[in-house]
């Protein structure tokens, strides 16, 4: 009997934690009922945001609650948090909006919104955290589905928590009624891996100016792609109304390949991209933009509101899981004469019908009003904010390259592979006794830095990949790299410039007499820093301690010109300089900034003419600033300098919005503390290095951004539909009559009938399973109470054996217990093989590199190795 009570016991246990290890989607939310949102009555089906769809799958309702903006030109956001911490695969959009209301919507992942509201300003943020573009809507366009196998990773240990909803509300003349606004997008989640993951690249230009009248005005953004491979799925145009056509393009051995091209004024779907396109490392993605600015009275500059512009190119692509990314941005153009090569279609406008332009516009007055507005808007500096950016940069602490054994750190630089190049004295130190009054070096008697002075790091694990430099300097300062990859390095002791090939012994070409300071057109007098120009191979030197200038020279080392004065007593003037110690070459811009380090400030100055533009000077700086990098797309880094007793102001690295000089963020080194921070560069990825003169060491800090960009955050991508609105559209399509909403709603009730319904078959088939189990139990034990009566205690050895037959059946292989595991097998083989084809009606929407052409310039001696002096001590 013991026997037989402890198979049924591990029967019962087994179904039990069978039935319990399998979560119905109705059970793993049932926990978020309490917390849901009270909506508006107005906004159907916003009160059951979370829907089961079978086995594995749900959908999620996220929908704005219930807004009446009050204001044109209004962004507002509402969270929601991810029902299940386990992972889990976007796989299908269905937007709910219209353009009559919304002027687009987009939506974020993230880990932490900007605020706990039902919604808020989005002015605010959207996420305190780094967040992903997962998907946006604009112009009345249908919905966008995913190729079969393919979904936006949420979830688990590595995926976003919270989506974050963010509406535009453009022209709010529709709600003169005071109506509430529901607008929103329901995602279709899986619980089933997906092979490949879903990311999205966003090319976006971001200084383009559109002047008044002009016919045609060409918009041209361009980067290396330096990543895994990608297989590009669908693409989005988006511009404003002067937008005539938007195309992309793969460049791979000088050969381009078209993504997509549309024009912006049809619905901005994400449209298929016709043709497999893949890119691997080393290609190039290339887009363009055509506007007229025809009709306009004032310029026309990059911007969130109606009557600005804008330019996106939208990619949505997969890769491999294992080296998914899920976010890319590509915001500056690497290689502008590639551009006349580009095919002739791309500067082909694309016609469009008016009824269609009606439909996608909408149909009140909002072309007026934007005419009018664009009339009244005042021309805006060319330099005008277009980033919103929250960063927080502190320091990569499992980094070991703050263990690297170096001398004196004077310069830091990223070669074109984004490794680490750092420059350091070695034995040699910069001291009171290095040189004399009249700037000439005293310690000639030491003889060349016998150590390799240049190494190149994995910025990874800061592994040196190889070393040069021996025996070719004295007193090392500044370093950078130029597009070609290479070095560009001066040296305070011999008043020189050096141009070096990453593995070369003697230099390609040199400025400046060696040991020998000067002011004028063949000297200098302690040089610290060298930029290049990536276009027009200039070369500008600051000079340096004891000259206050910056000398700029043709690409074979010509002088051109020179400007700056020294400080005059009282508040120095622009263009006066005390040391200028660092510069930053600024692309965008074709800006020249300075850090004018005893004057505590950055000048920058145009790269063509040396014209003084604009300066950025903060109280925190303190009174000294010693380096400063850029960083495509805004973002300007700096380093201040040793305190003085009594000074508030601490040593800290800073982080500031290029167009307004504001700081964002400032950060400091959690190991060691900054001593003499000395040079300063910044990746593209945020990824900030310091390199320190007194505490010899380089420490690597990393960014958590939060960084939202005015042309994403008025921009859209809508996404599609369910199957059941894509027979409403494809119907809409065929008979040009418009759906009624009160089909629409019918069939929406229907899906949600159908969606319960699913959840209760589920509920029959298990109930089905279990009846038998039972009726067998209960046969068991009736023949185990019969056999007890009639044999007595025999009956022990033979019902066990009988009974084991039963549980036998159950057990299949082996001497394992019941199994369900094989039966729902059957159900966990969901599969999404091949690829849906995209919907081609509607939508709208970056990574960049520096690129590479091959310089000529390579000529010019090593410096002559000075006279033997003998060392006075």
């Amino acid at each position: 009997m013991a026997g037989l009570v402890n198979n049924l016991l591990i029967l019962f246990l087994v179904f039990q934690n069978s039935c319990l290890g399998y979560r119905s989607p109705l059970s793993v939310f049932k926990r978020y009922k309490d917390t849901t949102r009270s909506l508006s009555n107005e906004c159907l089906g916003n009160n059951r945001p979370v829907i089961p769809l079978g086995l594995t799958d749900f959908a999620l309702d996220i929908r704005m609650p219930g807004v009446t903006p009050k204001q044109s030109d209004t962004y507002l956001c509402m969270s929601l948090r991810l029902p299940v911490d386990e992972e889990a695969y976007v796989v299908d959009f269905k937007p709910h909006a219209s353009m009559d209301t919304v002027h687009h919507m987009l939506l974020f992942g993230c880990n932490m919104p900007s605020s706990t509201e039902n919604y808020w300003d989005c002015d605010e943020g959207t996420c305190t955290d780094k967040s992903n573009i997962l998907y946006a809507w604009a112009r009345n366009a249908p919905p966008t589905k995913l190729p079969s196998g393919v979904g936006f990773k949420v979830g688990g240990k590595t995926g976003s928590k919270y989506f974050v909803l963010q509406v535009h509300y453009g022209d709010i003349s529709a709600f003169r009624d005071n109506h509430k606004d529901c607008s929103g997008v329901t995602l279709h989640l899986t619980h089933q891996k997906q092979p490949l993951i879903a990311g999205m690249y966003l090319m976006m230009s971001v200084n383009t100016v559109i002047p008044p009248g002009e016919k045609v005005v060409d918009a041209d953004i361009a980067c290396h792609y330096k990543r895994y491979p990608m297989h590009l799925f669908a693409y989005r145009v988006h511009t404003h109304r002067l937008g005539k056509v938007v195309s992309g393009y793969r460049v791979r051995d000088g050969q381009w390949t078209l993504i997509g091209r549309q024009s912006p004024q049809l619905p901005q779907a994400f449209y298929p991209v016709e043709q497999p396109v893949d890119v691997s490392f080393g290609d190039i993605l290339a887009a363009r933009c055509v506007f007229s600015g025809e009709g306009r009275m004032t310029d026309t500059h990059i911007g969130g509101t109606a009557s600005d512009e804008m330019c996106n190119f939208y990619i949505m692509y997969y890769m491999e899981a294992k080296h998914a990314v899920s976010y890319m941005t590509c915001t500056q153009n690497v290689n502008p004469e590639m551009f006349r090569n580009i095919p002739q279609e791309a500067n082909i406008p694309i016609s469009v019908k008016p009824d269609m332009i009606m439909m996608t516009h909408g149909h009140h007055e909002e072309n007026k009003n934007a005419a009018k507005s664009s009339l009244l808007q005042q021309p805006k500096r060319e330099e005008e904010e277009v980033l919103d950016q929250d960063f927080h940069i502190e320091e990569a602490v499992d980094w070991p390259g703050i263990n690297i054994k170096l001398g004196q750190v004077s310069g830091l630089a990223l070669d074109p592979e984004y490794n680490l190049v750092i420059f350091h004295r070695g034995d040699h130190v910069w001291d009171e006794n290095s040189f004399d009054s009249r700037f000439v070096y005293q310690q000639r008697g030491l003889g060349p830095i016998e150590q390799n002075t240049i190494l190149v790091t994995d910025p990874s694990n800061a592994a040196v990949l190889h070393s040069t430099g021996k025996n070719l300097f004295y007193l090392p300062h500044g370093l950078s790299i130029d597009k070609d990859g290479y070095y560009w390095v001066t040296d305070v002791a011999l008043h020189q410039v050096f141009k070096l090939g990453a593995h070369d012994k003697a230099p390609l070409l040199t400025l400046g007499m060696a040991l020998q300071p000067g002011n004028d057109k063949n000297h200098f007098c302690q040089p610290t820093d060298v930029a290049v120009d990536p276009i027009t191979g200039t070369i500008y030197v600051s000079d340096g301690y004891c000259n206050s200038r910056i000398v700029q020279f043709s690409p074979n080392g010509l002088f051109i010109m020179q400007w700056g004065e020294e400080t005059s007593s009282g508040t120095p003037k622009s263009g006066q300089f005390l040391i200028p110690h660092s510069l930053a070459l600024i692309p965008d811009f074709a800006q020249l900034c300075v850090a004018d380090r005893e004057n505590g400030r950055i000048q920058c100055f145009r790269l063509e003419t040396g014209e003084f533009t604009k300066e950025i000077k903060h109280k925190s700086f303190g009174r000294e600033l010693f380096a400063v990098s850029y960083v495509p797309g805004g973002l300007l880094f700096a380093v201040n300098g040793k305190s003085y007793p009594g000074d508030l102001e601490p040593v800290q690295g800073f982080v500031m919005n290029f167009s307004t000089g504001e700081i964002i963020d400032t950060f400091v080194p959690v190991r060691k503390n900054f001593e003499m921070p000395h040079d300063i560069v910044a990746s593209e990825d945020k990824t900030v290095y310091v390199g320190d003169a007194h505490a010899r060491t380089v420490w690597k800090f990393v960014s958590s951004e939060k960084m939202e960009h005015r042309s994403v955050k008025k921009a859209g991508i809508k996404v599609q539909e369910i199957k059941e609105a894509e027979t409403i559209v494809e119907a809409r399509l065929k008979n040009n009559n418009p759906v009624s909403s009160d089909a629409l709603k019918k069939q929406e009730k229907q899906h949600l009938v159908q969606q319960a319904n699913t959840g209760v078959s589920f509920v029959l088939i298990t109930t089905l399973l279990i009846i038998p189990i039972v009726v067998l139990l209960a046969i068991a034990v009736f023949i185990r109470w019969r056999k007890t009566m009639v044999y007595g205690a025999d009956a022990d050895h033979k019902v066990d054996s009988g009974s084991g037959r039963i549980l036998g059946r159950f057990r299949g292989k082996g001497t394992g217990g019941l199994n369900l595991g094989n039966f729902f097998a059957s159900r966990k083989g969901y599969s999404r093989k091949g690829f849906d084809r995209l919907s081609t009606e509607g939508s709208d929407q970056e990574k960049d590199e520096d690129d590479g052409t091959d310089s000529e310039e390579e000529y010019s001696a090593p410096p002559p190795p000075p006279p033997p002096v003998t060392s006075s001590s």
